[in-house]
C-alpha cells in the first residue's frame, strides 16, 4: 500500500475571519488578560500531568544553539553567535600568574529570541492592527512589549503534553512542503492512539521536516514551504482548549497558505484570537521514536521561556519526562 497522502483545501478571507470570531476568547478571562489560552493550565492539570512520569526518561527537545542552526539569511534573524571573552589561552598569556592564582571563563551570546527552538508572545503576531485580547501596535515598542509578553506563561508552560506523529501515522518518513494537517488527521491519531487531546495540553506536532532537512541541508527551512498545520486543524485544537502547539517546522503552519489572501491565518487563528500559543522548531524525533516503541504519547512537559522582560518571543529547552 502506498503512502497516504495529506490533503490541502482553500478558504477564502471570509471563511477564515468567521473561524476567527468563532475562536475568539478575548474578554473570557476579563479585559487584562494576558494568558490567553494559558489559563487552562491549572494546579490541577499540573498534578495530573506529573503523574505521568513512570519511567524518570527525560527528552531534551531543542535543537543546539550554535552557528549551524538553521537560519540562512532570508530573515534579520541569524544563528546564535557564541563568543568567549575570556579562555585558555588567556590564562596561559597570564604566566606564572595564571598557574598560581584561581582563574575562570566567560563568554557571551548574540542570540535572536526567535532563531532556535522557541516560543511565540501573542503580541509576536498583529492582524488589522490587533493582537489578543484588543491591544494594539502602540502595545509594543521600541524597549519591548508592554502587554502579552512571552514572560506572562513563565510559570504556565507546564503541564501534560501529547505527541502527535503525523508522517509514522500515514506511513512516511516525513511530510512534504505544502502537506496540510487537517481535523480528520488530528481526530485519526487520537481515536488510533486512544490518546485524548483536551484542556490545558501541549500539543506538538510531528512533520519529520526538520529532520529530512537536517540530514540534507537546511536549504529553505526557514521562511520558505513548509508543511505543517492546516486551518481546519488549527481550529480543532483551539476547540479542544489546549494551552499551546509546537511542531518540528519553521512556523508551526503549512505552506503556501490554505488561503491566499491572508498570510499566515493558522497565527491569527490560534495567537491573536484564541490566545493560544505557538512553538516553532522543536526536536520531536527522539521523543517520537520511544512514544512508538511503548506506545505511550502522553508524558509530562515542562517549556518556560526566559524571562525576559518585553520579550515577543524565547528560546527554551522543552523537557518531555515519561
Amino acid at each position: 500500500m502506498s503512502p497516504a497522502p495529506v490533503a490541502r483545501r482553500e478558504y477564502t478571507a471570509a471563511e477564515v475571519h468567521a473561524l476567527a470570531a468563532e475562536l475568539r476568547t478575548w474578554g473570557q478571562w476579563g479585559p487584562d488578560d494576558e494568558l490567553g489560552a494559558a489559563n487552562w493550565v491549572t494546579a490541577d492539570t499540573v498534578v495530573a500531568a506529573g503523574r505521568l512520569i513512570r519511567r524518570g526518561c527525560v527528552f531534551p527537545l531543542a535543537i543546539p544553539m550554535d552557528r549551524n542552526g538553521p537560519q540562512t539569511g532570508r530573515t534579520a534573524r541569524v544563528n546564535p553567535q557564541h563568543v568567549m571573552l575570556r579562555h585558555g589561552g588567556d590564562m596561559l598569556a597570564d604566566g606564572d600568574q595564571g598557574i598560581r592564582g584561581m582563574r575562570s571563563t566567560d563568554d557571551a551570546v548574540y542570540l535572536p529570541l526567535q532563531s532556535g527552538t522557541q516560543w511565540d508572545a501573542l503580541c509576536h503576531i498583529f492582524y488589522d492592527g490587533q493582537t489578543y485580547n484588543g491591544h494594539g501596535p502602540g502595545s509594543v515598542t521600541g524597549n519591548g512589549a508592554t502587554h502579552n509578553s512571552v514572560t506572562t506563561m513563565v510559570d504556565r508552560a507546564v503541564g501534560r503534553g501529547v505527541l502527535l506523529d503525523i508522517p509514522r501515522m500515514l506511513g512516511r518518513d516525513h511530510l512534504d512542503p505544502g502537506d496540510a494537517i487537517q481535523d480528520s488527521d488530528l481526530q485519526r491519531w487520537v481515536d488510533e492512539t486512544e490518546t485524548a487531546v483536551g484542556e490545558g495540553d501541549f500539543v506538538l506536532i510531528r512533520t519529520g521536516h526538520l529532520a529530512h532537512r537536517r540530514e540534507s541541508g537546511w536549504g529553505d527551512y526557514v521562511a520558505g514551504p513548509s508543511p505543517g498545520l492546516g486551518i481546519s486543524g488549527a481550529a480543532w485544537l483551539a476547540r479542544r482548549r489546549v494551552a499551546a502547539v509546537a511542531a518540528d517546522t519553521w512556523g508551526l503552519e503549512v505552506l503556501p497558505s490554505e488561503c491566499p489572501d491572508i498570510a499566515h491565518p493558522v497565527h491569527i487563528l490560534l495567537m491573536v484570537n484564541a490566545g493560544v500559543r505557538i512553538g516553532e522548531i522543536w526536536d520531536l524525533d527522539h521523543l517520537a521514536t520511544d512514544c512508538a516503541e511503548d506506545g505511550v504519547h502522553e508524558f509530562f512537559l515542562t517549556a518556560p521561556p526566559l524571562p525576559i522582560t518585553g520579550a515577543v518571543g524565547s528560546p527554551l529547552i522543552p523537557l518531555a519526562i515519561k
